[in-house]
């Protein structure tokens, strides 16, 4: 793992990179960025149908507006239809996010692993221990939930710290910072573990937590700090 520096004294590599610049902007965002993330640990102390709703605002996201699926969960939960509707209902309300029909069974599917009788249960499965053994758990037993969106959902929840939320977001900025030399096509899982590692020793050369990183990234391409 790459020394720790202070903001003054940052390593060669962050200069070299561009990087002074960044942590300008991180210095002036950093107490929303905190507080953005103190939020997200609040969703894993409530109860199991707030943390489901979190999981599949994840499913919603792929190559949609995160404020769209945004809306389209807080309307299935204001319903109930995340928790009990029918495939033509949770399919009503997903009008303006992409792919509705194959979301809309990443949606049932996902209810189906975690509802039991009529409780949802999913957060004996989310161990804070090892919340990259729980990412591979979600990988292989979640339909629609790659890497990023698996990381992504552990990050909303308050349990994502040290995990990159590998968007084309944060991909853009990397390579803008030399982290990484081109957008690659397809990422598997070795190159997702290679570059969320890359990304890794470049927050730490910044003195900036990878998940706050992941933020300051998102807040700049959009111009807000949403989730």
């Amino acid at each position: 793992m790459a020394e720790r520096y202070n903001y003054n004294n940052c390593k060669e590599i962050c200069i070299s990179n561009g990087a002074k610049d960044l942590i300008k902007v991180y210095k002036d965002k950093k107490h929303h960025i905190k507080q953005r993330l103190k939020e997200f640990e609040n969703i894993h102390k409530s109860d199991d149908e707030n943390v489901f709703s979190e999981l599949c605002f994840c499913l919603l996201t792929p190559q949609s507006k995160a404020v769209y699926c945004g809306q389209a969960i807080k309307e299935l939960k204001r319903s109930r239809l995340l928790f009990n509707g029918g495939k033509r209902a949770v399919r009503s309300k997903l009008q303006k996010v992409r792919f509705p029909n194959n979301k809309t069974g990443y949606l049932i599917g996902a209810r189906n692993i975690f509802k039991h009788g009529k409780r949802i249960e999913i957060k004996k499965i989310l161990d804070i221990n090892d919340t990259f053994r729980v990412r591979e758990w979600l990988v292989k037993n979640v339909k629609g939930l790659g890497y990023k969106e698996a990381s992504h959902f552990l990050r909303n929840i308050g349990l994502g710290r040290n995990m990159s939320i590998l968007d084309v977001h944060i991909l853009k900025n990397l390579k803008r910072y030399k982290v990484i030399k081109e957008i690659p096509r397809a990422i598997t899982k070795k190159t997702y573990l290679e570059i969320e590692s890359k990304m890794r020793k470049f927050s730490d050369s910044l003195n900036i937590p990878v998940e706050e990183l992941d933020l300051l990234f998102w807040s700049n391409q959009t111009g807000f700090i949403f989730k």
